[in-house]
Order: structure tokens, then C-alpha cells, then sequence
């Protein structure tokens, strides 16, 4: 299965919106809070994109193996899996014609941990990431200033335990990093009407924090 373009404005594209779907699913299954992004943001390129391996558990598509995986090499089969993602990731924004400050990544499951990780590089790659339901294979030591994170999970999830995300905001604000969290009480592994409301309340409202320091210095200018 190839990914999908859900958008492609005809004249070139303000911004890239690029989903990343979960170990066992293809790129229709979140096609539903796609096709919300794109009706929100017109102006914006929208594409579900495909993860390049068949599933090895039977049916869908994967980053990576999750067959007999645990804490010690999760991290070999991402740093083995991050180059394929992080070439996506250009593709479409050569496709587009969009910077990475203008990309946000939104990922489920397997899709947020490659997007997590693909976000720790020196270098921006992307303005904006979605996490709902996946973790960071190791936490980050630092983040770029102008890079902004939403962590979205569920209390009930049994697949990725939400202490991932509660572990993920504590290191995100010791390095002073851009970021959201919201732990719904009851929400298993899946995405429901409420998660798709914050993924857009967060793309619409979010103002990142480099934007509240710098209009706070120019207050303070003003003062002065």
C-alpha cells in the first residue's frame, strides 16, 4: 500500500501535515482525523503516509519489528528504522515545498515513537509534533527551540502504559522544551472524537513557546 494525499492545494502549500499510523494498520486508518486537518487547515498539504515494511504479525504495515522486542534493542530497531523515516519526512516536504519549521508530524503508536525520535536530531526537521499513544524509545537531553510537542495518551492503554507520556513531559520540562500533555482518563490504545479535538485545538490555538518569550522581552522593552 503507498501513502495517501488527502490534500494538495493547487497553489503551493503553507503548510505539511504528515500521518503516521501504528504497527499492524496502513495509512487509511487514520484517515478520519486526516481528512479533519485538512478541512481545518485548507491551505495545507495532507498526507497518510504508508510505513515501507509489511507487518511481520500477519496484516498491515511497520516502522520496525515489534516481534520479541524489549527495552534493550527497541533502540537498535529505531536507529535502523530512523533513516528510512527522516527520508520520508523530506520527501514530502520537497513535494510540498515546505520548510520544517511549517511540517507537523502526527503519529500513532509505532508512528509517535518514529516521530518522537526523528524530532531529537540537532537539526530542525519538523515545527510540530503529535505524539498519541507512543513514547520516546530513550528520553531527550534537549530540544530544539524552535520545535513544539503534544503528548496525547490514555490512562486505560495497554499496549503503550501512559507512564511513557507522564516520564516524557518530566524530561521535556527539566530541558525547558515546547510541549503539551493530555492524559485522558478512561481511553484505551485509540484514537476517539475527544483525541481528535485536541489534536486540532492543539494545531489551532497552540501558540509555541519561543512566540510568548520573544512578545514577553518586547514587552518588557517597552517598559523600559
Amino acid at each position: 500500500m503507498t501513502s495517501i494525499i488527502v490534500q494538495q492545494p493547487q497553489e503551493t502549500a503553507q503548510q505539511l501535515f504528515l500521518l503516521f499510523h501504528g504497527v499492524g494498520a496502513d495509512p487509511t486508518d487514520l484517515l478520519p482525523v486526516a481528512h479533519v486537518i485538512a478541512k481545518a487547515f485548507p491551505q495545507a498539504m495532507v498526507v497518510s503516509v504508508a510505513a515501507p515494511h509489511d507487518c511481520d504479525l500477519g496484516q498491515g504495515l511497520q516502522w520496525f519489528s515489534v516481534k520479541n522486542v524489549t527495552e534493550e534493542n527497541r533502540a537498535q530497531r529505531l536507529q535502523q528504522a530512523l533513516p528510512s523515516f527522516l527520508s520520508i519526512v523530506q520527501h514530502w516536504q520537497g513535494v510540498a515545498q515546505v520548510e520544517a519549521s511549517a511540517t507537523a508530524l502526527i503519529g500513532f503508536s509505532q508512528g509517535a515513537i518514529m516521530a518522537l525520535e526523528a524530532s531529537k536530531s540537532a537539526e530542525l526537521v519538523v515545527g510540530r509534533v503529535i505524539a498519541h499513544s507512543g513514547r520516546y524509545v530513550t528520553l531527550p537531553s534537549a530540544a530544539h527551540e524552535l520545535l513544539t510537542i503534544h503528548l496525547i495518551h490514555g490512562k486505560a492503554d495497554a499496549v503503550i502504559p501512559y507512564c511513557h507520556t507522564v516520564d516524557a513531559a518530566e524530561a521535556l520540562q527539566t530541558i525547558a522544551a515546547d510541549f503539551t500533555a493530555d492524559v485522558l482518563p478512561f481511553l484505551g490504545h485509540t484514537m476517539n472524537d475527544e483525541t481528535v479535538a485536541i489534536i486540532l485545538n492543539r494545531l489551532q490555538s497552540h501558540v509555541p513557546k519561543r512566540l510568548w518569550d520573544e512578545a514577553l522581552q518586547a514587552a518588557k522593552a517597552l517598559k523600559s
